[in-house]
């Protein structure tokens, strides 16, 4: 089921779902959403220096990427076609029987603006400053500032608590994360072998 207006007001003052900075409701909470926003960490590719990412030689992918920090009043510019990785300015802790939802916002969509393409779960017990995959899928550069409503929040409830939360799974990649971090897959790969 997930949570209306009503239910994340709940949830927020009893502890199950905690933002930090505490979030202005009467800006920030939508019928069943609450906006997070942009913070000023990004991640971005170097694509001039490696030909392509390739998966089965365990590169250390965090080694292709670039961080960016920029300042509260400079614009993060990107341009038609480009991916980055960006944190929001909040932290999110969920309880362990809450699933929160990543979602982009209609107004920034409509200017080609995605923040995710894959990752929109965040599990329950997650704890930590959430990672968009911000993308242009339009025609036009497009400069975000820090501090804008960048992505909104869903949250459902699961059936019950998780028997393992997020913050204590053994395999959990990204637990307590302050800023964007580059893709872990290549720990994944290496466990295989």
């Amino acid at each position: 089921m997930i949570l209306s207006d009503r239910d994340i007001k709940k949830a927020l003052s009893t502890g199950r779902i905690k933002i930090t900075p505490a979030p202005d409701l009467a800006k920030q909470l939508g019928s069943c959403s609450i906006d997070l926003h942009l913070g000023r960490n990004f991640r971005v590719f170097r694509h001039s220096r490696y030909p392509y990412i390739d998966l089965k030689r365990q590169v250390d992918i965090d080694k292709l990427m670039d961080e960016i920090i920029i300042s509260t009043d400079e614009p993060f510019i990107i341009q038609p076609g480009d991916f980055a990785l960006a944190s929001v300015e909040e932290n999110l802790e969920l309880a362990d029987d809450i699933l929160g939802r990543i979602e982009g916002r209609s107004s920034l969509g409509r200017l080609g603006i995605i923040v995710h393409g894959t990752a929109s779960i965040f599990d329950p017990g997650w704890r930590g400053v959430p990672t968009m995959e911000l993308g242009n899928l339009g025609v036009m550069p497009v400069a975000l500032y820090p501090g804008i409503r960048i992505c909104a929040f869903t949250f459902e409830e699961v059936s019950g608590p998780v028997e393992v939360p997020y913050y204590a799974k053994h395999s959990n990649k990204y637990s307590g994360q302050t800023k964007p971090l580059a893709s872990k897959l290549s720990e994944e790969l290496s466990n295989q072998d």
